[in-house]
Order: C-alpha cells, then structure tokens, then sequence
C-alpha cells in the first residue's frame, strides 16, 4: 500500500492518467468508473492507479471526515459483481491536520478488457472515457500477451493438408533439430508439428503460425496476411501510381518475393566517380537497412487485422505501415530499447529460416546502415494504437558528388566529366606540353578511358567517336606515351593486333595529383 508522503506527493502529481481526486463521498458510479479506468491502464504504465477522496483538483484537502462505513463502501466495489474482472486494489485511510484522506489503489489488470456494468472505462490523461473498440482490442491483445498469442493459437478451419508438410519439414524441422534426428522420427507428422507449436492435437488442426509460414493459401484464414506494394510519382497517395501489386503466399514464399522486389523495383544503384581513378557504386536507399525494416513489419504485424502490410514508395521516401502497435512491454517512451513479441513462434521460425536474429538490435542496425549510405535517419511513429508507421527520405544520388583536395567539387553523376575534363587539361599543359588539348581534346577522354582499364586504339576511337586512326594515334597516344603517362602494354611490337594502351605508374600518380 501506498504511503503517507507518497500520497502527498500525488496530491501534486503531474501524472494525471493515474490520479484521480474528488471531494465526492456518494457519487459511486464516478467511483467505480475510475477503478475500472485504472485496472484497464491503456497507456500500459503498468503503475497503479489512485482513487483520491477529500481532495480538490488542485491538491488541497477537503477536510472530508473519514469513516468506517465509507471505508466499507469504497472496499465493497471490488466484490460487488459490477466491476468484471474483479480488480486488485486496496483501500485505506491517511490522516492530515488538515482532514482525511481515503485513497483506494488499482493495480493494472492482467486480463483486460476491465468493464463496469458492461463497460470498458478508459484513463484519457485527466479525464475518463468510454473504450473505442479499436482501444478496446488493444486491450483484449494486451490480455493476450499475458496467455497464449494468436499465432500458437489452433486455425480451427485449417485442416493439416492446409499446410505444406514437405516445405515445414525441409525448412524448418531439418534446420531446427537436425536431419538425423528429423529422419530417425517415426512418429506421425502431426506430433513431430505439435512438439515445435506448429499443431494443436486437442483441436486437430495446424496452428496460425504453421498456416502464416507454411500454409498454402493464408488468406484464406487471414485476409489481411499480404503485401500491398505501390509506387506514386508524387509525394503522397493522391499523385499518380506508377506501379502497384500484391505479394502473398506463406511466409517462405512471401519474404523471398519481397527480397527480390527491393533489388529489382526499390533499390536503384548509379555509377558515379569518388576520384579521378575509381568509381563507386552508390544506391539511394541501403538494401540490408530496408530488408530488416520489411522483415520487422511481417515478424510484428497483426495477423488478426484485415489490413495489408502498406508498402508505399513515393518520389522522395519510403512508408512501411503495418496493423499492431508497440506491443506488451514495448511503449513509446522505451522503444526501441525495449522489444517483445506479438507472434513469438512466427519470429522464432523466421530466425530458424535466417530472415531475422531476435536480437534486439535490428533498429540500431538499420540507422547505422541509413547514416553510412547517406540517408537520413528512419521515422518511426508509435503514437497510432492500432498501426505502426516507418518513414525512410530518399538518397539523392544525382546530386553525389566527389571533393578534390582545394576544396572545389570535380564531378557529379549529373555533370557527365566536364569539371572532370578541365582538370586533367590542367595536368596535360604540364605534364605534357606538346600536346595542345584545346586542338586536340579527345586526351582527355582518352586518360578518363584509361584510368579503367587498358584499351585498345579501336576502343579508344569508340569511346571518342574519333574516325581518324592516325590523328589519334600520332598526335594524341604517341605524345602521352612520350610525356610518360600512357604507356603500351606490348612494348616490343608496338603494331601488334593486340595492342592496347594504359596508364603508366607516374601517369596515375600524376592523375591522383588533382585529386
């Protein structure tokens, strides 16, 4: 029970979801609204609340006289059959010179939905309210946190030919227990399932978890159990679609379709020049960081809820919504430090499966992947109830460019080479005299060609678009090759059909100069 100088301190409190004060003394429908309210905890505190008689709302006492008989009825609520489940609390009274006290303390129920007189009674901040029916199975999800979740739950319309035996052993029996001893088990494929969760032998039915990863059409049994993937030119979901589908199937046929989805549709990679010798493969999101952000959806999501798993990509970010919010001891304020499992066997057979690790570290993981590739950090919005939204920003790859040391940019994707161009003129007017590059500037071209790889003259004259093989090669390579930057990679048979041209030692450590 709570204490004297506790209680003055919640007098005062700010945490008003959790105190209530009155100076009411008969008013008991107000009275068992509030212990109602504070069994059911929907911002799930998991801190008991308080029923405060003789108090203003500013924290100032009444001088309320407390007596025995309305001890006897404060503490006659919790068994009177109004309020179902019967509430934990206690009831006391505390002396002040200033009056009395009687408090009544709730503790947080652990079989929500809590309802008086048929009603589910709600804290909303400082005031009392009736659940909505989406807060009222967040509370009835919360209850089932505390038995067995929805997912070691029997499908009592699936029957075991619902479920793919073949794919459930060879996925997932062998991986889990080993192929000898999944080989030397005679007994019946139903037992070998119930033993891993994946059968209910009293009802004579696979799972939802064995239908969700193995069944053949999941659907069926729950119609929200698919992907909804669509892309929009614009910003948000009234700018046109360009392109939009559905992806469904058991968990080990649905992962694998997403996984290609991200590498063929999502995740777009450019060429682009990080120096004057080598080029880098950039990508305007990290396909590791958006996997896991994908994979989490699937692993947490509602498999109750008719809503798809919202995939949506727009001109400049990501949105991944899925039905369920933060889910047990998961809350706002700890996420996502915190982590616990709405579909506990799904997550532990997709780590089984190599989608996931279960360590609970996957978030941290996914900004890391963001901050190196560039991106900005993902958004996560817990404030939904009932969804969970992710917000990635896109990478402009367009715009990445490369800084040489004098601090000037040198080349961007978009630029194609011409700040690229002017600098290896620069090189050339010293390195190579010679070789006036405002009469001949295919050199350039050529040392851009040549910082790759080796190339042949015909090469060369492709990558020009120079038709003249003479003036390429006498007034171009041959005064590379003189200034000592380009060298032929034949020496002895300088006319040889095999012939090819490349970059000397000196000729890349005089390039990496401008860098």
């Amino acid at each position: 029970m709570i204490t004297k100088d506790e209680i003055q301190e919640l007098l005062h409190s700010t945490e008003t979801y959790r105190v209530e004060r009155t100076t009411s003394t008969g008013d008991m429908d107000k009275f068992q609204e509030a212990i109602c309210a504070f069994a059911n905890d929907l911002p799930n505190s998991r801190k008991n609340g308080y029923l405060i008689l003789g108090a203003y709302d500013n924290g100032e006492l009444s001088g309320l006289k407390v007596t025995d008989d309305l001890l006897k009825k404060i503490a006659a609520i919790r068994s009177n059959g109004n309020i179902l489940p019967i509430p934990v609390m206690s009831v006391d009274r505390f002396q002040f010179p200033e009056g009395d006290l009687l408090v009544a303390e709730v503790s947080p129920s652990d079989l929500p939905p809590v309802r008086y007189r048929g009603r589910t009674f709600i804290r909303i901040g400082p005031r009392r309210d009736i659940a909505t029916e989406a807060e009222e199975r967040i509370l009835a999800e919360r209850r089932m946190s505390f038995m067995a979740t929805f997912d070691t739950m029997p499908c009592l319309a699936a029957k075991l030919n619902d479920v793919n035996t073949d794919l459930l052993r060879t996925k997932y029996l062998i991986p889990l227990l080993g192929n000898e001893l999944v080989e030397s088990d005679t007994r019946p494929i139903e037992e070998q399932m119930a033993a891993v969760g994946m059968y209910d032998t009293e009802h004579q039915c696979p799972t939802y978890a064995a239908v969700v990863l193995f069944g053949h059409k999941p659907r069926r049994f729950m119609p929200g159990l698919y992907v909804q993937y669509v892309r929009f030119k614009g910003e948000d979901v009234t700018s046109e679609v360009e392109n939009e589908m559905q992806l469904e199937g058991n968990y080990c046929e649905l992962l694998p379709r997403l996984e290609s989805l991200l590498e063929l549709s999502v995740i777009k990679k450019k060429p682009v020049f990080v120096s004057i010798l080598r080029e880098e493969m950039v990508s305007n999101y990290p396909y590791q960081a958006i996997r896991e952000l994908l994979l989490n959806a699937c692993m947490h999501r509602d498999m109750q809820s008719n809503t798809p798993l919202r995939f949506y990509e727009f001109a400049s970010h990501l949105e991944i919504l899925n039905a369920g919010g933060l889910y047990g001891n998961a809350r706002p304020e700890n996420f996502p430090r915190i982590n616990d499992y709405r579909n506990p066997l799904v997550a532990s057979a997709m780590k089984t499966l190599g989608y996931v690790n279960m360590f609970s570290r996957g978030i941290g993981q996914v900004q890391t992947d963001l901050k190196e590739n560039g991106n900005k950090p993902a958004q996560f919005d817990v404030s939904m109830l009932t969804a969970f939204l992710v917000t990635v920003e896109q990478k402009d790859i367009e715009q990445f460019k490369f800084v040489p040391s004098d601090g000037a940019p040198m080349v961007s994707s978009g630029d194609d080479v011409t700040s690229l161009s002017q600098a290896l003129s620069q090189v050339l007017s010293q390195v190579c005299p010679k070789l006036d590059v405002s009469h001949y500037p295919d050199a350039t071209a050529i040392l851009i060609a040549l910082c790759k790889e080796p190339q042949s003259l015909k090469e060369l004259m492709e990558k020009t678009k120079e038709k003249n093989r003479g003036r390429i090669k006498n007034n171009v390579l041959q005064h590379l090759c003189e200034s000592g930057l380009v060298e032929p990679t034949i020496k002895n048979v300088p006319n040889s059909p095999k012939q090819k041209y490349a970059l000397t030692d000196n000729g890349r450590e005089k390039l990496q100069t401008i860098l």
